[in-house]
């Protein structure tokens, strides 16, 4: 009996986050209210303060969760020590979970903002995976190889925003074999693979 109240208990609380996600990452935190995300799961609003506390916690919630699956796809075995980096972030880009985190950006930028720690982690995260790719020795003089790991990962989440508002006027193939080209003349992260560079922009 124990372990079957333990599994609905489980179950509530995966519709409810399932819920909270698509609405964050359709409306935003703030305008999302916790009738909103119980009725989407169809479970009672009382459900969430026993299993949350509060919309606040509902919200770290989702976004742990979220942080390490994108996380676990980004840095999945292999990544750090094979394959093209920006194969990874255009990867990341195309996630459905990644959706949530382009809604919530301009929340997680306040001071004081329940979500900025989780997107500092992500970023801190993605920086460190593009930067392990990036061999010093091949950038030109005066070329930072950490501020280059910045540029891409902002470049990557710019473009995912463009994407999401308005994904008929960005291919994301064709973007991604221009900034490969583009680092390519730079000696960056993507030069080591001119075969691929050249393969991946016929596409």
């Amino acid at each position: 009996m124990a372990t079957l109240r333990t599994e609905r208990t489980q179950e509530s609380r995966r519709l409810l986050i399932s819920a909270a996600a698509e609405l964050f990452a359709q409306k935003g935190y703030r305008q999302t209210s916790i009738v909103d995300v119980a009725e989407r799961a169809g479970i009672s609003r009382g459900s969430i303060p026993w299993h949350f506390g509060n919309k606040l916690g509902l919200l770290e919630a989702v976004v742990d969760g979220r942080v390490d699956a994108l996380l676990t796809e980004v840095t999945a075995p292999g990544a750090a020590t094979g394959g093209d980096p920006l194969d990874r972030l255009t990867e990341f880009v195309r996630l459905p979970a990644t959706r949530l985190f382009i809604t919530l950006l301009a929340e997680a930028v306040e001071v004081g903002s329940p979500v900025r720690r989780h997107f500092a982690r992500l970023h801190d995260a993605l920086r460190r995976q593009v930067r392990a790719h990036i061999p010093d020795r091949t950038l030109p003089h005066g070329a930072d190889p950490d501020a280059l790991a910045v540029l891409l990962v902002g470049t990557v989440i710019g473009i995912h925003a463009q994407w999401r508002v308005d994904p008929d006027a960005v291919d994301l193939d064709t973007v991604g074999g221009t900034v490969r080209a583009l680092l390519a003349g730079l000696g960056g992260p993507s030069s080591t693979h001119p075969s691929d560079t050249a393969s991946r922009g016929a596409r």
